[in-house]
């Protein structure tokens, strides 16, 4: 396990407890972005790192939340608090669509159809 795992993530934990919100927006997003920054921080070693010797979380919040309008993606939450600490890092975000979701018989795990291989003639091309 990475050395200072366990320190950013008593950090982040003791930092987001004690600091005032910043502003409204940070109040309701504060939560969310500390428990990513957490799990960044067990994904990657080298950003726990980052973490222990950046800045404080209040801080971190008030670039995240900076000329914030009327809303703001979690991505691009997530992505300003990354670069917080760690500038030049990139977050990237992945979606599925699950069209069986909660209809999928549990005992059935559902499988994705296989693709219908098809055999080409080059020769049927001249």
């Amino acid at each position: 396990m990475n050395e200072y795992l366990n320190q950013a993530l008593e950090r982040l934990e003791k930092e987001f407890k004690d600091g005032k919100s910043v502003n409204r927006y940070a109040g309701v997003m504060a939560e969310p972005v500390k428990k990513q920054l957490e799990a960044f921080c067990k994904e990657d070693g080298e950003f726990a790192q980052a973490v222990v010797q950046g800045g404080t979380f209040k801080v971190c919040m008030e670039a995240v939340t900076k000329g914030v309008g009327n809303s703001l993606s979690d991505l691009e939450a997530y992505s300003r608090a990354v670069q917080f600490y760690f500038p030049g890092a990139k977050v990237h975000f992945r979606m599925e669509l699950d069209l069986v979701g909660d209809a999928a018989d549990e005992d059935k795990p559902q499988e994705a159809p296989k693709a219908e291989r098809k055999v080409l003639n080059l020769a049927d091309f001249f």
